[in-house]
């Protein structure tokens, strides 16, 4: 009993002590909280600037693919038959007559063969290039079987 008095007496004369044990525990907790929204906006901002990134290169690619597209398309527009022709005319140049054509032939040269597309024709198989063995069926194959071990057996 006398144990009990001496607690009592104790937290009545320093209750502040529990108070500040709550206080601290309090603060522990509030700095655990901060630490942890800390790191999540700490991931959140990373994640948003490299979606950010990801946009901006997106945006890059499609721009670069819109310029390539028009130089195509403008490439297209000076090579064409109708312009090149023109072209050539302002240059001076006129088209070929058949009479001011001339042929020569060059020793050692080769016209090149364009490749076959199509597939290479196999020769058909018929009954007679087939072996016997491919053409017996599972019964036939189970009947000589039984017959030539009962062959064996006699």
């Amino acid at each position: 009993m006398e144990n009990i008095a001496r607690l009592t007496h104790a937290y009545k004369t320093a209750h502040w002590r529990i108070q500040r044990q709550w206080v601290g525990l309090a603060l522990l907790v509030a700095a655990a909280a901060l630490m942890v929204a800390a790191l999540y906006l700490d991931v959140t901002s990373q994640a948003a600037i490299a979606g950010r990134e990801i946009q901006d290169l997106n945006l890059a690619l499609t721009i670069s693919e819109q310029n390539s597209a028009d130089l195509q398309t403008q490439l297209a527009a000076l090579t064409s038959s109708v312009i090149m022709r023109q072209r050539a005319l302002a240059l001076g140049f006129r088209p070929a007559e058949p009479l001011e054509m001339e042929y020569l032939i060059v020793p050692g040269y080769f016209v090149i063969e364009p490749p076959i597309l199509s597939a290479p024709s196999r020769p058909q198989l018929s009954a007679l290039t087939i072996l016997p063995a491919y053409t017996q069926s599972l019964l036939d194959w189970l009947d000589e079987k039984i017959m030539s071990s009962a062959r064996g057996w006699q």
